[in-house]
């Protein structure tokens, strides 16, 4: 069943988790050891490549291997249902912003992306999708990075800094340094999705938790947050499938 063991699983937490690739097809399945964890927990990725299990340490290496047997039927089943991802062509439609937007590539000189009643326009050489994730990532950066800043002064609190990135796992994070990560592909989202993450994210300056204090400072910055964190929980993960990779 297992083709290839990339990492050792035991001997403590390692610096970069273990993987196992399954045969007929091949699924990667990424190991995280967690300190915290009781038990295993396979999920699919958000991207739909392959999946994570999390496991206790010093789980012996057959038991993970016999897991991933029992489970496998139920994990091909499941990557099967997944949608096709969306890579950046012409035609293509992506969402902005919570609009759907045709994608058109156009020859001539090389220009940003120009987003006009429903058609995004990426002129010029270059490939387009590195290209349309850094204008994405301009646009999270222009709406959500005032808006940290903003939900967290009306905290009485100070954001360190704001980092956009590809987060995999969740949408965003805040440290105990009062740094803050966020996830770039919140600028497909609606506006109403991107204001919530933000004010998520600064209502851990003050909770770093998620106990009922945290979300009375939540409710406090948004009292009607409930519909864009449904829709991050129904509708947010198909924001992965959209692929921004050189091809």
């Amino acid at each position: 069943m297992v083709r290839r063991l990339a990492a050792a699983l035991l001997g403590g937490a390692p610096e970069l988790p273990a993987s196992i690739v399954l045969d007929e097809p091949p699924i990667l399945v990424t190991l995280s050891v967690q300190s915290r964890a009781r038990r295993f927990t396979l999920r699919l990725n958000p991207s739909g490549a392959g999946a994570t299990l999390t496991l206790p340490p010093g789980v012996p290496e057959r038991e993970v291997h016999q897991f991933l047997h029992r489970q496998r039927g139920w994990l091909s089943t499941a990557l099967g249902r997944l949608p096709e991802p969306v890579r950046m062509r012409e035609g293509a439609r992506l969402p902005i912003g919570g609009e759907m937007v045709a994608l058109t590539l156009l020859d001539g000189p090389r220009r940003a992306p120009v987003l006009d009643d429903g058609v995004l326009t990426l002129s010029g050489q270059g490939t387009a999708g590195p290209r349309i994730a850094a204008w994405l990532k301009e646009r999270a950066r222009a709406r959500m990075v005032p808006a940290v800043h903003a939900f967290a002064a009306q905290l009485g609190r100070a954001v360190r800094g704001v980092a956009l990135k590809d987060t995999r796992s969740r949408w965003g994070s805040c440290s105990t340094t009062q740094r803050i990560n966020l996830s770039w592909r919140l600028a497909m989202a609606p506006p109403e999705v991107q204001d919530y993450l933000c004010a998520h994210e600064a209502a851990h300056l003050v909770e770093m938790n998620h106990s009922p204090r945290y979300w009375a400072v939540l409710a406090g910055l948004m009292p009607r947050y409930d519909m864009p964190r449904q829709w991050l929980k129904t509708e947010g993960p198909a924001l992965h499938r959209y692929r921004f990779d050189a091809e």
